[in-house]
């Protein structure tokens, strides 16, 4: 068993390795001993705890007498659509399920590493790498459901007789943002999570509660720096051009 493997990896790799090994399979690898790793473990969990919250939350839902579960999911609701309204504009509403789950996700995900025993599958690149992508193909084709082939317009300038040197300025431009989302939330949250389990080891429980409130911080912060990223990326895209 690998040193890092957590005690729900084990799990999955004691009783559903075969499971595992047939997924990777489909992408051509070979079978291993353990095929499960801790981040994709983590992001099944991530999953299942927000489906049973969802499911918890639906028979409640109520417009004369709003619990306070069904109030705390409204505020989140409200504050998504509030950004989205201010960065896209009025249409920002149609894309509110996309911005949410994204925040949703890379939230949870972000903060699962403080309870004891998990980690925040956001420390590892391929899963930062795996939001960011979504939001690449995502917003490019808001941006082709928005103007059609007019999109490519966007890569051009705003001079038609510069396009040539504009284009693939623009083409680089783009690639690197999926780079720059995944670089972004993957260092903050592994140098977070790293600190935090640093002083968890090395001192008592009153050190390492400041930095798990930092930790705390951080893992707010760089949800909503993603969400909000997603929302100007939307907005580019779907803007008309005239």
């Amino acid at each position: 068993m690998h040193e890092s493997e957590l005690w729900i990896t084990k799990l999955f790799n004691d009783y559903l390795a075969g499971l595992g090994n047939a997924l990777i399979g489909f992408v051509g690898k070979p079978p291993v001993p353990r095929p499960w790793a801790d981040f994709i473990v983590m992001q099944i969990v991530v999953a299942l705890l927000l489906m049973v919250m969802f499911a918890l939350l639906r028979p409640r839902l109520s417009s004369d007498r709003p619990g306070p579960f069904q109030q705390f999911w409204e505020l989140i609701y409200e504050f998504v659509n509030g950004q989205a309204e201010e960065q896209v504009g009025h249409d920002g509403h149609k894309f509110v399920p996309y911005f949410g789950t994204i925040f949703i996700f890379i939230l949870v995900s972000n903060l699962i590493g403080l309870i004891p025993a998990f980690e925040s599958p956001t420390m590892n690149a391929p899963v930062t790498c795996g939001c960011a992508l979504a939001t690449f193909f995502y917003y490019h084709l808001v941006g082709l459901q928005a103007n059609g082939f007019a999109y490519i317009k966007h890569f051009m300038g705003p001079l038609w007789w510069l396009a040539w040197l504009m284009f693939p300025i623009e083409v680089v431009s783009h690639l690197a943002r999926p780079l720059s989302l995944t670089v972004r939330l993957y260092a903050n949250m592994f140098a977070g999570e790293q600190v935090t389990m640093v002083f968890l080891k090395l001192t008592f429980f009153a050190v390492p509660v400041i930095f798990m409130g930092l930790h705390l911080f951080v893992g707010l912060i760089q949800a909503y720096i993603f969400m909000l990223l997603t929302m100007v990326y939307v907005a580019s895209a779907a803007a008309h051009e005239h």
